[in-house]
């Protein structure tokens, strides 16, 4: 065990992984054009950049984003984004699956593309790989795992987050000792005697100070810090994924601790917790907080003019840059960069991804002569409970809300996912349309 937590626990030490997710297919349609960590967030950023901005606020500047599916996106984004001074250690690299002569395979899941990957990480001077997610909303200062994971002497720690036993059910659960080392891992346990079984003991819930009349359950985050050499011997078979194979494998033959997260912390992995996590964003005290300056959250400087209001009316809405909004109502809304609202309109809980560019005049002039909508939206229409991707024209006097639909369509102009319309990326709905 080490003896002195602060000198050992350097955070220049840590080599950083981000998992660029699989195929996202249950954030689809916003990723049928692009990887789910490049799915836009709070109308000007990126998903990605929660982790890349936790790791450089942690003082861990040498960071790897492993993706696979249409990543050409993320890419422009990440390179445009974060660029560390010529004379520093850091960087932030992207490593997309690739076949060579001996294996012709893609990425099978979270371990196996860690494994594919060692030549490249073999080459990097470091004492601890943090692996984590690219699709996840939080704020975490890893150096305070890096200094519980060398205070413990663990070889291996998870993050965890208490939760009540309603969401216990869906998530990774962990079961501890006194010392908060690992003894047992469940996945989405759904017994009510194994889920007693994982319960936390009343010592640990008052250390923990958390409400002692809820059953609590520490839940995997699925962020895991590992010793380099452990690592290396850990990915050297056939398993696949950590938390299905690796972590459950660690246990029973190494060092595993818990480190105890109390921050907010949200998985982004489906169209409703998106859409719910984006709205929050606009409320008076949201539970992720932006304007956190202490440990900021970064993302591509784009140089874009405030936003102009004329005459609209707003309430707890989120305006990005670059957007003209007319005299228009917007509430519970996020509204993205370079976007138009055009008078008489009504939008409702909504999350507006914006523009990518600003279109010419003769390019609105040429789409007013054959009818198409301007990018942006028209003149008297109503949106309520929807999603509108990047670059979405939605013409004059049209509505539209998922309200006496089902819960999951499939249009060619809109879809409907966990009773929320989607206006897809690109996507022209004629004016008067009613979805």
């Amino acid at each position: 065990m080490a003896t002195s937590g602060q000198s050992v626990a350097d955070p220049e030490r840590v080599l950083a992984i981000i998992m660029g997710g699989g195929q996202g297919t249950r954030l689809f349609p916003l990723t049928r054009e692009r990887a789910k960590p490049a799915v836009p967030l709070a109308g000007k950023y990126r998903l990605v950049d929660i982790p890349i901005s936790n790791c450089i606020n942690s003082g861990m500047r040498r960071i790897y984003l492993l993706t696979q599916f249409l990543s050409a996106s993320l890419h422009r984004h990440v390179y445009g984004s974060f660029k560390f001074d010529s004379f520093s250690r850091g960087f932030v690299e992207i490593l997309a699956a690739e076949q060579t002569a001996t294996d012709a395979s893609w990425y099978q899941g979270t371990a196996d593309a860690v494994r594919k990957n060692l030549s490249h990480f073999r080459g990097t001077d470091f004492d601890y790989a943090l692996i984590l997610s690219g699709d996840q909303l939080y704020r975490m200062d890893y150096r305070h795992l890096l200094r519980s994971h060398v205070e413990t002497g663990a070889e291996v720690t998870i993050a965890t987050i208490p939760v009540p036993r309603q969401d216990a059910q869906s998530l990774g659960i962990m079961q501890i000792n006194a010392e908060r080392r690992i003894v047992r891992f469940v996945e989405k346990p759904k017994e009510p005697t194994v889920l007693d079984q994982l319960r936390l003991d009343p010592d640990t819930v008052a250390a923990l100070q958390l409400s002692a009349g809820t059953e609590w359950f520490l839940a995997s985050m699925g962020i895991y810090l590992f010793n380099r050499e452990l690592l290396h011997r850990l990915v050297e078979n056939t398993y696949t994924d950590f938390g299905k194979h690796i972590i459950p494998h660690a246990i029973q033959l190494h060092r595993v601790y818990s480190h105890v997260f109390q921050g907010y912390w949200e998985d982004i992995g489906t169209i409703r917790s998106f859409f719910e996590a984006n709205l929050d964003l606009a409320s008076e005290l949201p539970r992720f907080n932006f304007f956190d300056m202490a440990a900021p959250i970064y993302t591509r400087p784009r140089f874009l003019p405030a936003s102009k209001i004329n005459g609209a009316s707003l309430d707890h809405t989120v305006v990005s840059d670059g957007s003209i909004l007319n005299h228009c109502k917007i509430s519970q809304s996020i509204v993205g960069q370079r976007y138009l609202v055009d008078a008489g309109s009504h939008i409702t809980r909504t999350v507006i991804m914006g523009a990518d560019y600003y279109e010419s005049r003769e390019s609105i002039e040429e789409c007013a002569k054959q009818g198409r909508p301007r990018i942006g939206i028209g003149r008297n229409t109503r949106i309520d409970t929807a999603i509108v991707d990047k670059n979405a024209r939605i013409g004059d006097n049209c509505v539209i809300t998922p309200h006496g639909k089902p819960d999951s369509v499939d249009h060619d102009l809109y879809f409907i996912r966990d009773g929320i319309v989607i206006i897809p990326k690109n996507a022209t709905i004629p004016n008067g349309t009613f979805i």
